[in-house]
């Protein structure tokens, strides 16, 4: 018996049963789709986060408040030995005239406030660098100006929807905002730019960094971000950096984060999660397994005698084997390539409405998925073949 006869029998004897071969169908579809579905997810967000970095371009040094010790916590929790200070920013600028900036900035949530209009949003207190280190470009007016760091005016740029929202369709440029408890004039408009790093750029208000310590009563810096540019040596800069810090502050009560050690960190965390929920997609293929299973017993038990005429004409225990497993194996496999279709259509349709995420399956997942849809057929087919193989060609012919 040839392939394409047990394929073509195989087919006939699904096909005798419609609704139980669908149904067995379905669940192997259900689970297959649910693997490509999540596992695309899971890559997608990985890629998001590479694509945020990619979008700043040159690789940095992140430098933040507070050393992380073996207890595991964040840094800066619980209060720091010593505060990251703008002196400690000009410190570093005069170690490290190698590296293309340097960028002190903190942060804060406050009220921002135009007339009877108001809302709540993120306020960063940043120097001009600020503007090359996160790539913006403005819609109107002009950046933060280079001044000294200890100087800060009352001055502000607005992000693209936070100054619509206040201004409507009129200019914000020379108009006095409230900060908190602070009037600030607008200097500048940020063109529209969106998530970037966790921030909503379109809906902040950057100040000068001084202005900020003093408007949020700050005596530390959230971060010191230095942008070591694409032929930088980063592991020299942050050894560089941790040394003059530790000098100056008598201790190591810094961290001192790399975009390299950020990204891995997250694609690990991510890819970890991507298997996770793979493998829970998966649980619901072994419950189609069973239906498989349940299906090939049933049909095992009612064609007996068609087993036993099949025996009496010269097939042998082998070749009734291999018909009832290649029913299981199509079974699956057809499942399988429904619920790749299914998966794929759902991945598109998940991108068309979140654009921002690059959602798409890894290879490996797609190659796991044949597998384990042709796998479940194999496995769980395997019991009614044999019991069919097995029997009496007697006994079957008389339905017994």
């Amino acid at each position: 018996m040839s392939a394409a006869d047990l394929a073509a029998y195989a087919g006939r004897a699904l096909a005798g049963h419609r609704l139980r071969s669908l149904l067995s169908l379905l669940g192997v579809s259900v689970g297959i789709a649910a693997v490509i579905l999540l596992t695309a997810l899971g890559e997608g967000a990985r890629r998001y986060v590479v694509d945020q970095f990619a979008q700043i371009g040159s690789s940095f040094v992140a430098v933040l408040p507070g050393k992380t010790d073996t207890t595991g916590a964040m840094p800066g929790v619980g209060g720091v030995p010593n505060d990251l200070t703008l002196e400690d920013t000009r410190a570093l600028e005069r170690a490290l005239p190698q590296v293309d900036l340097i960028a002190p900035f903190v942060v804060a949530t406050d009220e921002v406030a135009w007339r009877d209009r108001r809302r709540q949003v993120m306020v960063l207190g940043v120097t001009a660098e600020f503007a090359e280190l996160r790539r913006l470009s403005l819609a109107r007016g002009r950046f933060l100006p280079a001044t000294e760091l200890g100087r800060g005016g009352s001055l502000a740029v607005l992000g693209d929807r936070l100054a619509r929202e206040l201004f409507g369709n009129g200019d914000p440029i020379g108009a006095a905002v409230r900060i908190g408890g602070r009037r600030c004039r607008v200097i500048g408009v940020l063109a529209p730019r969106g998530q970037q790093l966790g921030m909503n750029m379109d809906d902040v208000v950057l100040v000068p960094v001084a202005t900020g310590m003093r408007m949020f009563n700050r005596s530390s810096l959230f971060r010191i971000v230095i942008d070591v540019g694409p032929e930088g040596d980063v592991e020299a800069v942050k050894a560089r950096a941790l040394e003059v810090l530790v000098e100056r502050h008598g201790e190591e009560d810094v961290t001192l984060i790399t975009e390299a050690a950020v990204v891995d960190s997250l694609s690990a965390i991510l890819d970890a999660l991507t298997l996770a929920v793979a493998a829970i997609a998966a649980i619901s293929l072994a419950v189609a397994g069973i239906g498989i299973l349940n299906v090939l017993l049933v049909a095992v038990s009612e064609r007996t005698a068609e087993i036993g005429l099949l025996r009496a004409v010269g097939a042998s225990r082998r070749q009734v084997l291999a018909c009832f497993l290649t029913e299981a194996v199509l079974l699956s496999g057809l499942g399988g390539a429904v619920g790749l279709a299914a998966g794929a259509a759902g991945v598109r349709i998940l991108v068309g409405i979140w654009p921002a995420l690059p959602a798409a399956p890894p290879a490996w997942a797609i190659a796991a998925a044949v597998v384990l849809s042709l796998a479940v057929g194999a496995t769980f087919g395997w019991l009614p073949a044999r019991r069919a193989a097995a029997l009496d060609p007697v006994r079957a012919l008389s339905g017994r």
